[in-house]
């Protein structure tokens, strides 16, 4: 039994994108058959205007724009132009045919053939080592057809709650006090405490959407600079999350997080990190690392997502009356272990739930929903009966030339982002993650100032701009540090 799981979850990227043309071959993981992962066959289309955009070998280092991912993005990139949902209803038929439509009709968004374009291996050479090393599911599917905040709490979950969309800033406020993001049957952090079972948070910045949690507090999060080191000593934790870094109002210029926005080779030098900081430590023989990414983030993929078992708990949150009865789309997923038989590919269905399910397994714990109930869990991979010779390294990242950004350093605190660093100041600030951001400021802000609660809400409640953001976060920021 692997006594050390860890997960690092990245930034919204399918499968076809990042994996599509690996042309990776192996064993399945089931039946140790040859085989080889569902990718792309280079005929693969989408048409917009009468026009067909084809999948292309070869795609930028960063998007010019974000694609749309939000509910009804997806709704046409998976269910095609015109699609619809009734509140409480069944989803649509899916044939991923509306990609190159919803990606055309983003603002500034220019040629709709950018969503269809992924990378080549020699892009992405650490997540295709670890790929080809270890093993690499390929229907892993996002939990929501939906953003990024919902898909994350499926994680911890295995629920969110009923959210189906990325909150605003006056949801949050009308949701959360100082207790949290809370569950009808709470996290998987409460059935690991309850249990007696030792988790640390890792995160790239002061502001890791897990802290938005019920129960979770500024001192447990570690930044993630100090992990190398924290696992050459003693390290009694069973399971440890890691989040990237972000800058959610720099437009994630810089960040490690893959955010479409910003250099994706930054997000390889962080999967590097992480996977030799294990690797080279004392834990690494009864280890396991999950890496994956949180939703498609609006790039194309050709497979469908199935049926899902919706997780069955209380949902007062939801925006467009989702039942949850539909994964959304198909994201990458690498599991690293040295008691993984090398080159595996994995045929079996995952979603983020997958998670929880893995973790109540190994430790003996009960299923937080109906959804983590149901998923499939990771643990028959770790087939062999001790650990194997594995690599030390990884290839070092891809140069992308982009610039203007210091190198990912595994040791090095992270700088301050400046004012001037803000992007698009005066757009409201009920964009994408931005709430979710400023509602984890706020949480640790709460937690500075215990009597200050009503007078924190309201300053809050008073921001409207992506720099009225800007401004709260950095002042946050300088306290946490300050009192760090």
């Amino acid at each position: 039994m692997s006594t050390h799981v860890f997960v690092l979850m990245l930034e919204n990227r399918s499968f076809d994108h990042m994996l599509g043309f690996s042309g990776i071959a192996g064993a399945d993981a089931v039946t140790g058959a040859k085989t080889q992962i569902d990718g792309l066959s280079g005929g693969e289309s989408n048409t917009f205007n009468g026009k067909a955009y084809g999948v292309q070998q070869g795609a930028g280092w960063a998007m010019p724009v974000d694609p749309g991912h939000e509910f009804p993005d997806v709704l046409t990139q998976l269910c095609g132009p015109g699609s619809s949902y009734a509140p409480g209803g069944a989803y649509p038929s899916i044939h991923n045919s509306g990609f190159a439509t919803s990606y055309a009709n983003t603002a500034g968004a220019g040629d709709p053939g950018e969503i269809m374009k992924c990378f080549t291996p020699e892009q992405l050479p650490v997540l295709n080592a670890l790929a080809r090393e270890f093993a690499v599911c390929d229907r892993w599917y996002s939990s929501v057809p939906g953003p990024t905040w919902p898909n994350r709490m499926f994680v911890h979950a295995a629920s969110s709650a009923g959210l189906d969309h990325s909150p605003t800033t006056a949801e949050i406020l009308e949701w959360e006090t100082l207790a949290g993001f809370s569950f009808q049957n709470g996290n998987i952090f409460d059935r690991l405490m309850a249990k007696s079972v030792t988790r640390r948070l890792y995160a790239g910045d002061e502001f890791p959407m897990v802290a938005a949690l019920k129960g979770i507090g500024l001192d447990d999060i570690r930044p993630f600079h100090y992990f190398a080191n924290d696992l050459q000593g003693s390290y009694p934790y069973s399971y440890t999350f890691i989040e990237p870094s972000y800058n959610a109002t720099g437009d994630y210029n810089c960040s490690t997080s893959q955010h479409p926005l910003d250099d994706v080779t930054r997000g390889e030098a962080l999967i590097k990190c992480t996977y030799e900081a294990i690797r080279n430590s004392p834990l690494w023989p009864d280890s396991l690392l999950i890496v994956t990414w949180d939703e498609h983030g609006g790039f194309y993929d050709h497979a469908a997502p199935g049926a899902a078992m919706p997780p069955g708990d209380q949902s007062p949150r939801s925006s467009y009356g989702f039942t949850f009865e539909q994964y959304g789309g198909r994201v990458p997923a690498v599991i690293v272990s040295p008691r993984i038989p090398q080159n595996l590919i994995d045929h079996r269905v995952y979603d983020h739930a997958s998670i929880p399910a893995t973790l109540e397994n190994l430790f003996g714990l009960v299923p937080l929903t109906r959804r983590d109930a149901a998923a499939n869990e990771l643990s028959p991979l770790l087939s062999l009966a001790t650990h194997r010779d594995t690599p030390s390294t990884l290839p070092a990242p891809a140069v992308s030339g982009l610039g203007g950004c210091d190198p990912v350093d595994c040791f090095d605190a992270p700088a301050a982002v400046s004012p001037a660093a803000v992007s698009r100041p005066d757009d409201p600030i009920d964009d994408g993650n931005l709430p979710g951001v400023v509602h984890v400021a706020m949480q640790h802000d709460m937690e500075m100032s215990p009597g200050r609660t009503a007078e924190i809400r309201d300053r809050v409640a008073s921001l409207q701009t992506r720099g009225d953001a800007a401004q709260y976060l950095s002042g946050v920021r300088a306290r946490m540090r300050a009192e760090g």
